[in-house]
């Protein structure tokens, strides 16, 4: 009887699998059979919208289980399957803005069974890149871009294909899609433009752009009066003509369309991005008209998902979570990160000072900048997705006297160059730049590193160039930076740090001074380390190893010239150390003072001279060779090379 009753036990369990299993075969049972585009052309048109419900779950379940950006996605489903139904991609071209809305094309495109390895080490990158996939025309991470880039490769085929840019309203408040809309309606280029419509970037939009949009959206009096218009003037065609020309001038002061058909652009719109089957008669129609055209959808940020449509900022991107609970917060207090030490430091000061501005390219939250902006909103400004604005803006609020502080990304600050040179160093105006995301960044790939700024910044005049150890020496460097009636940097990396206690006092440190950490002994005496910013505690940890004299060099403009001479004439070896790119960067800079010393043996690390891919910023340092271990091996294998060569 017990034998019995376990045989139906273990029979009942088994078959429970095989039901669950057989249920979870059928969850997608349309997307299954989708590899490509061209099974989704195969369906028939009345089945896109379970398409778009299958796959806005299956983004969803993937997504919760192995984290990425979420919401932006969401809110692309209808418009991401209607372009592939549509157009006859690879041939014809779809050019994404920024990308974060790209998993669903990912899962439509060859990669649905790879898409919870995003943003992982030998995973799927996490925007769209071109050597990753043959649908995936055009690379991208900054905003923007996709309209220049659309309109070259529409120039370039004559008319062969057909190509489409995608662009959210965030990124139209960026002077380049400007630029491209002006050379778009003047070349009179075959191309389709899509505005996604969702007043988000990754924080709500900001400008004059998204507020005329959104007023104009929530008007209903255009529509009813054209629509009762129509009908009323019908048998009346000459009176229909004069009030159709008459809406147009009414159209000027209310339509949205009217900056676009005035840039040479044909509007269309705005027509509801969630409507799968009403995109893809509009895009057929679209597809058979030449010429600039512009179509205008209205969608939501994290649409069909209740927590991230109602929080769209905080699902932005997730780590992995129960669907049915949504993001928990941990209960295990959080390290003090880097953008925390900012995001205290500049509220102590601004309550110091009242001159104290913080400006932002639309990262409120990345950078640091949600407390400031709750504490001080007149002192917060918000340029939305305009880098160049950003830093004249602030240099013009330096020639009266304020003190602006720009937090701003490292890979951001390299879109704003000219300005950072022309307008802020050459006229020496004290401008703050808080870098943050500097060196290796980790997941988001290729286009968020922030593996240039000491190259590009050190060999401008008059910048003070500083990176910081720890969080502490963080926060002084930052009141060092306040402090100068010059333009000044701090970069320091994503994420947290060694863990150095943080002190509240304002403390200033000396400009261009290093600081010696370790000094060696015994044998090996001969070996010295300079470090620059976050790598310091790595090279105190192989110091130990090679009892190797350590200094945190803090400046890398001005540099401590005289120390590091010092240094040259104590040792035998000098290895620098830095998250840059080992080309001009810092270790550059040391080589530079020690030119003319020709009996020294010096050994630079940093950033290779290639583009790292996405992974964790742990994996990447090791990769570069930046890590504790990596470095013991690199000193000891160029002290040993040095040797055998003098023998």
């Amino acid at each position: 009887m017990i034998a019995q009753r376990t045989f139906v036990l273990l029979a009942n369990i088994w078959l429970h699998g095989i039901l669950e299993n057989l249920k979870m075969n059928h969850k997608y049972p349309l997307l299954d059979g989708i590899e490509y585009p061209a099974n989704l052309r195969a369906l028939d048109e009345q089945q896109m919208p379970a398409i778009a419900h299958e796959l806005r779950a299956y983004l969803l379940d993937s997504v919760a289980t192995s984290g990425g950006h979420f919401a932006a996605g969401l809110g692309a489903i209808e418009i991401t399957t209607a372009l592939h139904y549509v157009f006859n991609t690879p041939h014809d071209r779809i050019v994404w803005d920024v990308g974060h809305q790209c998993y669903p094309h990912k899962i439509l495109t060859g990669r649905k069974d790879q898409i919870t390895t995003i943003r992982t080490k030998d995973g799927l990158a996490p925007f769209p890149k071109r050597d990753e996939s043959e649908y995936d025309h055009f690379g991208v991470g900054h905003s923007s871009t996709s309209i220049s880039a659309a309109l070259g490769m529409a120039l370039a085929s004559e008319n062969k294909r057909k190509v489409v840019a995608v662009i959210g309203d965030g990124g139209l408040t960026a002077g380049l899609a400007y630029e491209a809309l002006n050379h778009l309606g003047d070349c009179k280029a075959d191309l389709l433009v899509i505005l996604n419509d969702n007043e988000m970037s990754i924080s709500p939009n900001v400008g004059a752009m998204t507020n005329y949009l959104t007023r104009m959206l929530s008007s209903r009096v255009l529509s009813s009066m054209r629509e009762g218009s129509k009908k009323l003037l019908e048998p009346i065609p000459t009176i229909r003509e004069l009030a159709k020309r008459t809406e147009e001038h009414v159209k000027g002061m209310i339509a949205p369309g009217t900056l676009f058909e005035e840039m040479g652009l044909n509007y269309f719109g705005p027509v509801d991005g969630h409507d799968v089957s009403g995109l893809v008669k509009t895009l057929q129609n679209l597809k058979r008209l030449d010429g600039p055209r512009l179509l205008h959808i209205v969608t939501r940020k994290g649409k069909g998902y209740d927590k991230a449509e109602s929080d769209p900022v905080g699902y932005h991107a997730v780590p992995s979570f129960d669907p049915s609970v949504g993001i928990v917060k941990s209960n295990k207090k959080p390290k003090i990160t880097y953008t925390n030490v900012f995001s205290d430091w500049i509220c102590d000061i601004a309550q110091q000072d009242e001159r104290v501005v913080a400006i932002t390219p639309a990262m409120r939250e990345g950078s640091g900048l949600v407390e400031f902006s709750k504490k001080f909103p007149e002192r917060y400004i918000d340029v939305a997705i305009a880098e160049q604005h950003a830093v004249t803006l602030a240099a013009g609020m330096a020639c009266e006297n304020l003190k602006p502080v720009v937090a701003i990304y490292s890979t951001f600050l390299q879109r704003a160059y000219d300005q950072l040179i022309h307008d802020v160093a050459v006229q020496n105006l004290p401008v703050v730049f808080a870098i943050d995301r500097a060196g290796v960044v980790g997941p988001d790939g290729q286009t968020h590193a922030g593996s240039f700024d000491l190259s590009y910044l050190r060999c401008i005049p008059n910048m003070v160039v500083m990176a910081p150890a720890d969080e502490n020496e963080t926060r002084r460097m930052l009141y060092t930076a306040y402090l100068q009636d010059c333009p000044t940097a701090v970069r320091y990396p994503r994420g947290s740090g060694p863990g150095a206690p943080v002190h509240p006092d304002m403390n200033a440190v000396e400009i261009g001074k290093a600081k010696t950490l370790r000094e060696g002994e015994g044998d090996n005496n001969g070996i010295a380390i300079l470090a620059f910013g976050s790598p310091v505690y790595d090279a105190l940890q192989a110091a130990e190893e090679l009892d190797a004299t350590v200094v945190n060099m803090r400046f890398v403009k001005p540099i401590d010239s005289a120390l590091i001479k010092k240094i040259a004439r104590q040792h035998e070896y000098i290895i620098t150390v830095e998250d840059n790119s080992i080309l001009g960067g810092a270790g550059s800079a040391v080589n530079e003072v020690l030119a003319q010393n020709q009996n020294i043996k010096v050994k630079n690390l940093g950033l290779p001279d290639t583009y790292l891919d996405h992974a964790s910023r742990e994996e990447l340092l090791e990769q570069a060779g930046l890590d504790a271990q990596s470095l013991l091996k690199s000193i000891l294998a160029f002290v040993k090379e040095k040797s055998k060569s003098l023998s």
